[in-house]
């Protein structure tokens, strides 16, 4: 089982967010058990950012066990047609294309995506399984 890991999930994670951030762990560890975790260039930039300067993103993703996956060309076109048809039917423009790319990777290289925005990959790649820890009761 191949799991996919939204940022929001990874900083719930480092951060102990006080909301989250137990629930997110035990998903994590939950979906590790399982089989492996990976995460797009995306998700990358986004926890590199969030980290600042130096190695402590890659480090801690490493130790976490989460892996790099690249985004495959279809896997960017589908990103770009799924956005497209987002703001065909009206959706807001606080959506960016990251979001979408997040989505269409998860969608063509893992089994599910963990994340706590699963109203949105639900709307957006209804064929996509998707994992919310916020949702899990404790």
């Amino acid at each position: 089982m191949i799991t996919a890991i939204d940022t929001n999930v990874v900083l719930d994670v480092v951060t102990a967010d006080t909301k989250h951030g137990l629930a997110s762990a035990d998903a994590m560890r939950r979906a590790a058990s399982e089989g492996s975790l990976i995460a797009c260039e995306i998700v990358w930039a986004e926890l590199s950012a969030a980290f600042g300067p130096g190695p402590q993103a890659e480090a801690t993703l490493a130790r976490l066990g989460v892996v790099f996956s690249s985004v495959e060309r279809s896997q960017a076109a589908a990103a770009g047609t799924a956005w497209r048809e987002y703001r065909k039917r009206g959706g807001p423009r606080d959506r960016l294309i990251g979001d979408f790319l997040v989505g269409a990777h998860a969608l063509g290289k893992a089994d599910r995506l963990l994340t706590r925005d699963r109203g949105f990959y639900r709307l957006c790649f209804n064929s996509l399984t998707v994992m919310d820890p916020s949702s899990r009761k404790r």
